[in-house]
């Protein structure tokens, strides 16, 4: 726990007014570029400059990355700015070739936390370092193996650790081009509380008009910073154009954010809340009584199914219930994304239930 305690301790030194802002173009693609947004990224609140060197693509074909030379441009713009520097590693080589060059934040990519195997080499190749080093969550939201890559770095005595929030795929098709899963960092916040933990709002998005409602939420939920995708002229660069902002646009952004107070401070508030979260304690209560109540008759059918030689599913039925309960939540201002959530997760329990019975 010390090394999260380390990292924590750093960003307070830090004095900043605001959580950090890691920001710059999603890919390094000439000095020219790296240099330019730097200067503009100097006059926001950004601290640090992050651009991608080595870049992991979903297809080949697509633009990959100048590899080790962009690492001369950013020790460039840090010399000239002042702007500490970040970039991703995917490997043993990258690290040497990223403390080489003295990149100061080095972070492990969603591709790459999915791999024991490579989070490994890269702990082993970090070992004992005081580089700061961030760890994005797994492509699939799976929170054991993003807790795996955390505890890695651990054993491998990283003194500076922290994580990226950056959302997960999904084949349902959302606002989103990779879902928040909020419940997810939340959950491996309880596990490693010190933990300092970063949003990475613009790979979430996958564009630029919902950006700063994430940064928001992110806020709203005590995040630690913000890594931000920034360019001058974002149409047309060359990776993930739809989802990187000016930094003109991410000046903006941060004075129109909201800095929570993580506590209220006067009694008056205090004993409001503490009323409104005992409804909530209640209504919680009601829902587990009234889920296993569900389940109960989910039994009874089962029985009757396997009494009768019926199929578990039945699509028609299940479609007619879809159908009912995203109606019925609109008119309770819910939305249709939340409702398919929680009625299919609650029908996996119902046919998990008529299957146990109809196995007995």
């Amino acid at each position: 726990m010390e090394n999260n305690k380390n990292l924590r301790n750093w960003l307070n030194k830090m004095e900043l007014a605001h959580p950090i802002v890691i920001a710059g173009p999603c890919s390094a693609e000439t000095e020219e570029q790296v240099l330019k947004i730097a200067h503009q990224l100097k006059e926001t609140d950004a601290t640090v400059l992050r651009a991608g060197i080595w870049k992991p693509r979903t297809r080949p074909g697509n633009f990959e990355g100048v590899g080790a030379l962009g690492l001369k441009w950013l020790q460039k713009a840090k010399q000239e700015t002042g702007l500490m520097t970040a970039t991703e590693v995917a490997n043993a080589n990258h690290v040497d070739l990223a403390l080489k060059h003295d990149v100061d934040i080095l972070w492990v990519g969603a591709r790459t936390t999915v791999s024991p195997f490579i989070v490994q080499e890269i702990a082993d190749a970090l070992k004992g370092t005081d580089k700061i080093v961030l760890i994005k969550n797994p492509v699939n939201p799976d929170l054991a193996l993003w807790l795996g890559a955390v505890e890695r770095f651990y054993e491998s005595d990283v003194k500076n650790l922290g994580v990226i929030h950056r959302g997960f795929s999904t084949y349902e098709k959302t606002r989103y081009r990779n879902n928040p899963e909020w419940q997810i960092p939340i959950d491996l916040q309880n596990k490693f509380p010190d933990l300092p933990l970063i949003l990475d709002p613009s790979h979430i998005a996958g564009r630029r008009d919902i950006i700063f409602d994430l940064c928001q939420t992110a806020l709203d939920l005590n995040y630690d910073g913000l890594m931000v995708e920034t360019h001058f002229d974002p149409d047309n660069a060359w990776s993930d154009a739809e989802q990187q902002i000016t930094p003109k646009t991410l000046d903006q952004i941060t004075v129109d954010l909201k800095i929570r107070k993580q506590e209220g401070d006067e009694v008056e508030f205090k004993n409001k809340l503490n009323t409104l979260r005992t409804k909530i304690d209640v209504l919680d209560h009601q829902l587990i009584e009234s889920l296993g109540k569900r389940m109960k008759i989910a039994d009874d059918i089962g029985m009757l199914k396997n009494k009768n030689n019926v199929a578990i599913l039945q699509t028609k039925r299940w479609n007619e219930i879809l159908g009912k309960m995203i109606l019925e939540g609109e008119e309770n201002k819910l939305s249709e994304e939340f409702i398919l959530r929680i009625f299919k997760a609650i029908h996996q329990e119902s046919i998990n239930h008529q299957k146990k019975v109809m196995n007995n």
